[in-house]
């Protein structure tokens, strides 16, 4: 899935697309602390996120898919 960054800098519109949810949010981040831009947002193709919202939606992703791990593991038999 690819995921687009945009942000605003001096009233120009930047964007860069990315392969993952972690490089978007590494670049977002990059482009809101380091470089100062405005109204960094993150977007999946179907929604777009803030940088906390974005943060929120792959820490519950990354629960659900660690919960679902856990309840497929079999126990050993005896």
């Amino acid at each position: 899935m690819k995921f687009v960054v945009n942000a605003f800098y001096d009233d120009h519109v930047l964007t860069v697309t990315t392969a993952t949810a972690k490089e978007a949010f590494a670049k977002s981040i990059e482009w809101h602390l380091v470089e100062r831009f405005t109204n960094v947002a993150i977007s999946d193709g179907i929604k777009t996120y803030t940088i906390a919202e974005f943060a929120s939606a792959m820490a519950l992703t990354d629960i659900r898919n660690t919960v679902g791990a856990a309840s497929e593991v079999k126990p050993k038999a005896k």
